[in-house]
């Protein structure tokens, strides 16, 4: 086996990196020039960098997870000095050498093993403290009392919207201090989903022309969401899940993998996109992965943004995982938490997919389970883009020209536009993406390897 195990692409390194800044960054480091104590093993790479202070910055990444760790103040995930590192690994000059981890990257790997152990259930070097039982009595009646609070925001909301409708659609454009009024209700009221999805209310006011029949199909929207709520116990159990967790009740993931109601999925798993988000406050990272047995659809979500909660997991496109997954209940699962891997992952072939049609229709398919879907992600295949017809957006046609479907223009930047085009080169293409409403949001197109939008 090789010592260092298999090693990387660049284009696969280059994948992982939260934005076009990092890449760039990422790639004046991957030289062995400000490198010291460099080492790989099957397992890991690890080093350090000098940085502009007098310690240099200690860089470590667990190539099996991936995840990282570095000693920089970045809230970058990975930062430029682990995208650096891999980099300078992946060129396979010599630079990394095989060897044992240093004793602080030895520290951080033997952690994350004995996490892994014991999330497994199998036994480690120590035996973890026993965890006090919780007493389901009280777990109970923290529960209901959290269920009254919704129900009484809810109730709330209705009366916000009765009175918009009564008081005309024109009165919302005086009225945002108010929505942000009622949005911070429904996080009193332990609603984060409902309080989200009034302060878009305030957003579409300001959206451009037709704004008050976007506003009222929003409203009409969130009164389903209300009424599907305060009606719950009579919904089907799917639907009521569904619900439950648009309007922020959340199900933990450790009742998903070791729960009495537990049921992972077993497939080998491409990872189709990796997409981070930053809202100054949390960074969000969305993995999307499709079984390849199964073909089923399934999103995984990360949150981090301070120190202690760094965004661990990291899969570049075109990866395979075989490994469990465990998905969150409703009436149409797609978030889903990574259980136990069976393999390291390795490099997947390129996804088949399907055409416009067959994209709207899964769209469409999901919809109906649950009305409150933005998008469904789908896999197009021999898709061209072109400028649409009136010359105000792009489109991705199908080969044969019978069918088109906009780029939503809201979503991808004019550089990862142009990306688009200069990859394709008037010739069809495979593409991961989004299919909703708005229209579609590349996240990879395949030349013939994945490359992220």
């Amino acid at each position: 086996m090789n010592p260092q195990g298999e090693r990387w692409t660049t284009d696969q390194v280059l994948a992982l990196a939260p934005d076009e800044a990092s890449r760039k960054a990422g790639g004046k480091l991957a030289a062995p020039g400000p490198w010291s104590e460099t080492g790989a093993d099957e397992g890991a790479v690890w080093g350090q960098c000098k940085g502009s202070g007098k310690k240099p910055y200690q860089t470590v990444v667990d190539i099996k997870g991936p995840a990282f760790k570095c000693s920089c103040p970045s809230r970058k995930f990975p930062c430029k000095h682990a995208l650096g590192l891999l980099l300078l690994w992946a060129g396979g000059g010599g630079e990394v050498a095989a060897g044992e981890p240093s004793a602080w990257a030895g520290e951080w790997l033997a952690g994350r093993r004995e996490r892994a152990e014991r999330q497994a259930g199998a036994p480690s070097g120590a035996a973890a403290p026993p965890r006090a039982p919780a007493d389901p009595e009280a777990a109970k009646r923290r529960a209901e009392r959290r269920m009254q609070r919704i129900g009484a925001g809810a109730t709330e909301l209705e009366q916000r919207l009765e009175d918009l409708l009564q008081s005309g659609l024109a009165s919302a454009e005086s009225g945002t201090d108010s929505w942000d009024e009622t949005a911070a209700r429904m996080v009193d009221a332990q609603a984060p989903g409902l309080a989200s999805r009034v302060r878009e209310l305030s957003s579409v006011v300001a959206s451009g022309p037709d704004w008050p029949a976007r506003l009222l199909e929003e409203c009409a929207l969130l009164h389903l969401l209300d009424q599907g709520f305060l009606g719950i116990e009579r919904l089907p159990g799917p639907l009521a899940a569904t619900v439950r967790s648009r309007v922020g009740l959340t199900t933990e993931a450790a009742d998903l993998l070791t729960g009495p109601d537990a049921a992972t999925v077993r497939d080998r798993w491409l990872v189709l996109a990796q997409q981070d988000s930053d809202d100054g406050k949390l960074l969000t990272r969305r993995i999307f992965l499709r079984g390849e047995r199964t073909g089923r659809m399934a999103l995984h979500l990360s949150f981090g943004g301070s120190p202690g909660r760094p965004l661990d997991l990291a899969l570049p496109p075109g990866l395979v995982l075989d490994a469990d997954l465990a998905y969150y209940p409703g009436a149409r699962p797609l978030r889903a938490t990574l259980g136990e891997r069976h393999a390291p992952a390795a490099p997947g072939p390129v996804p088949p997919g399907g055409g416009i049609d067959a994209a709207l229709a899964a769209y469409g398919d999901a919809l109906r389970d649950d009305p409150w879907l933005d998008s469904w992600p789908v896999v197009l295949t021999d898709v061209t883009p072109i400028p649409s017809h009136d010359g105000k957006g792009w489109q991705l046609a199908d080969a044969d020209g019978e069918s088109a479907l906009p780029l939503d223009p809201r979503g991808l930047g004019r550089t990862s536009l142009w990306q688009l085009a200069a990859i394709s080169g008037g010739a069809p293409v495979t593409v991961f993406g989004e299919c909703g409403h708005r229209g579609f949001l590349p996240l990879t197109v395949w030349d013939p390897a994945p490359v992220s939008l």
